[in-house]
């Protein structure tokens, strides 16, 4: 196999990776008429991180908690296209649990469901954060000098490094736009006041779910777009980008005159010839934790309307869990329970792989999630080992990427997606589809990307220490607890 350099006009595009970004924009190819393009990828099937996996008990798993929102026109009309009526609308109802009760999701906002010892610290914490002047310089910096001592204490800093396995101090503040519900200190003394609770926060308050097949549902809908220029079980090994040619493992080449990267940008910089030894080094500041995906299935009915729950504390291993049989009646046998547990680990992070799924059981049971007796009832388990779970967005992070990101581009290379991209913040599956779909339109239409940008260097920077220290365990322990 030999995909050449087209002799007609048309740009060779050659997209590598059939997950979101990758079938964002395959589809955009196939809309606009282009004909001289491939999509490879390196497993034998598509989604990536959005597909979904089914057991022979008849119970769909997902890779993490996806639900679908949008904050594009182009994206709903895309998901109408290939759901058409087969989906679920659903109400967000999500939940904190700690200190053995439940506080509404966004916790901050809804702290008068604490203890009064509790509450009353939370309050006073942010009552001083009135007071402060300076700037933050780093996430963690950004919680302590928006929601004061307690309420960091009590949830943003335990939960966030459960979350992204890395100390918040580690991580930059200009990620976080509408992924964290910022104080209203008027508006939470309100809410205790008045006795209300405040829920409605955030893009994804309504999402959809595919009726079947998990998320990776709504991905398999693409294969009649995408087929005839499919290559499944084709990992690339090597970039040659003077002669603008991909090496497969299998020995085959391709050739491109645009080439759309949706594999880690760490994955990607070692295979390309001739890189030079800077733009390989700024990939040291490119972070990322792992993740276990597990699910349990239980021989009970689903009588929860919760859709997924928050977990700050130490007496389970995840950060969070959803009710993924609540979401499609498709998604698990009748009258039965399906949980699907999040638990990130990294070098600053420790999850012993050969406990997880013990320990996992066990911390249902102690978020009273599951009784004890009912491990009698456990159906079916799974556990996905994920290694690229979260792009961490590092205080080093866009230093890393203004090396990288010009250089790729000045090599035809455009590298997007989740960790292709390598921003969290815009990583939902809406913004992965459509940077997929905006690299086509910067090709071929002339038209400028609107959701990928890159991101000036901070200034703090020349405060700290230039590279990233290797993780210290015990010190990490010690400064989270």
């Amino acid at each position: 196999m030999s995909g050449e350099h087209s002799g007609d006009g048309e740009k060779r595009i050659v997209i590598l990776g059939a997950g979101p970004t990758g079938l964002g924009a395959a589809y955009r190819l196939r809309e606009l008429g282009h004909r001289n393009w491939n999509i490879y990828e390196a497993s034998d099937v598509i989604g990536g991180l959005a597909r979904s996996f089914t057991d022979e008990h008849g119970f769909t798993y997902d890779i993490g908690g996806h639900v679908m929102f949008s904050h594009y026109e182009y994206f709903d009309k895309l998901v109408d296209t290939l759901l058409g009526q087969d989906y679920m609308q659903i109400q967000r109802e999500a939940w904190v649990w700690m200190l053995e009760r439940w506080v509404p999701y966004p916790f901050q906002n809804n702290i008068r469901h604490l203890p009064d010892d509790v509450l009353l610290e939370c309050l006073m914490g942010l009552i001083e954060t009135q007071k402060l002047q300076h700037e933050p310089r780093n996430f963690k910096e950004f919680n302590l000098a928006q929601f004061g001592e307690g309420i960091c204490k009590y949830f943003m800093l335990p939960y966030n490094y459960k979350v992204w396995a890395h100390p918040a101090d580690m991580m930059n503040k200009e990620w976080i736009g509408e992924r964290v519900a910022l104080v209203d200190l008027e508006r939470i003394l309100r809410n205790i006041i008045e006795q209300k609770d405040d829920v409605n926060w955030g893009p994804n308050n309504s999402f959809k779910f595919p009726l079947y097949g998990g998320t990776g549902g709504l991905y398999d809908r693409y294969h009649p777009f995408v087929d005839d220029n499919l290559f499944l079980n084709k990992r690339a090994v090597a970039i040659d980008p003077v002669a603008k040619r991909v090496t497969f493992a299998d020995g085959d080449t391709t050739d491109y005159d645009v080439l759309l990267n949706t594999m880690p940008i760490t994955e990607l910089l070692p295979r390309l010839d001739g890189c030079p030894g800077r733009v390989r080094d700024a990939a040291g500041d490119l972070l990322y934790s792992s993740g276990f995906a597990i699910g349990v299935g239980i021989d009970r009915h689903t009588e929860s309307s919760k859709c997924w729950m928050y977990y700050p504390e130490e007496d389970a291993p995840f950060y969070r869990v959803t009710y993924l049989s609540h979401y499609s009646p498709h998604i698990a046998p009748p009258a039965t329970t399906l949980f699907l547990t999040e638990t990130s680990y990294s070098p600053y992070k420790h999850e012993d792989k050969e406990t997880i799924l013990e320990r996992t059981i066990q911390g249902l049971i102690n978020v009273d999630l599951m009784t004890e007796e009912e491990r009698e009832k456990i159906l079916a388990t799974k556990v996905i080992d994920v290694k690229y779970w979260y792009p961490v967005p590092s205080v080093y992070r866009d230093r890393g990427l203004a090396v990288i990101q010009p250089y790729l581009m000045e090599n035809d290379i455009y590298s997007r997606g989740r960790f292709g991209a390598w921003c969290y913040e815009i990583g939902n599956m809406d913004h992965s589809t459509m940077q997929g779909v905006e690299v086509v339109n910067r090709v071929l239409l002339g038209e400028p990307e609107e959701t990928w940008q890159l991101h000036p260097v901070p200034d703090y920077l020349d405060e700290l220490p230039a590279t990233i220290a290797p993780p210290d365990a015990v010190a990490v322990a010690a400064e989270v607890n």
